[in-house]
């Protein structure tokens, strides 16, 4: 959006935090604004009407008809897991579920389900993280393991308070380094038009 691209957001999370986020920095004044829609109709239909668009959708687990929908319109299924077995677990779960589903959207396309280490401990040697992501390589379902982390950061948290990208509150900041990478892995068509 930064670079003029248009972007549109679906949020179909009962938790609203990426409306809430839109909401936020309307009202403040941010730009560029976030277009965030809630769908009062059928996912698919909406999504034809903005083919030209970037577009992102928020969904989780406990809106599983939500979840589904959503899956079989994307090009790509962003999966963050946090460090630890019990995630792995609930990830592998969670690919179970949706499995029937996800074969019978590659059988129409190339969609790629991507998982990455969310909510890293800060210090690289733990561990856990490492031992996450190579859990998350033999999981059956997982297409693409980035090997870009986003940690455990305050600044994170504090940026979304504000209504901000932590690229836009602390451009020089750890956390805009890790999101910029991050972001490059997603979009490098993207980062390559910079």
């Amino acid at each position: 959006a930064t670079q003029g691209r248009d972007v549109i957001g679906y949020d179909l999370d009962p938790q609203c935090t990426f409306s809430d986020l839109g909401m936020l920095r309307k009202e403040i004044g941010i730009k560029p604004a976030l277009k965030i829609h809630s769908v009062r109709a059928v996912l698919k239909d909406q999504l034809m009407a903005h083919r030209d668009c970037e577009v992102l959708i928020d969904v989780g687990a406990a809106n599983m008809a939500a979840m589904k929908e959503a899956m079989t319109s994307a090009d790509r299924i962003l999966v963050p897991v946090p460090p630890s077995q019990a995630d792995v677990w609930a990830t592998q779960r969670f690919l179970h579920i949706i499995g029937p589903d996800m074969e019978a959207v590659r059988l129409n396309g190339n969609q790629r389900t991507i998982a990455f280490i969310n909510r890293a401990d800060t210090n690289k040697s733990i561990r856990e993280t490492h031992e996450t992501e190579e859990a998350l390589r033999m999981l059956p379902g997982i297409d693409i393991v980035l090997p870009q982390r986003l940690r455990m950061r305050t600044s994170f948290r504090r940026s979304l308070s504000e209504g901000l990208a932590v690229f836009e509150m602390w451009p020089a900041s750890k956390a805009a380094e890790e999101f910029g990478s991050f972001a490059k892995a997603l979009y490098p068509y993207v980062a390559a038009n910079r």
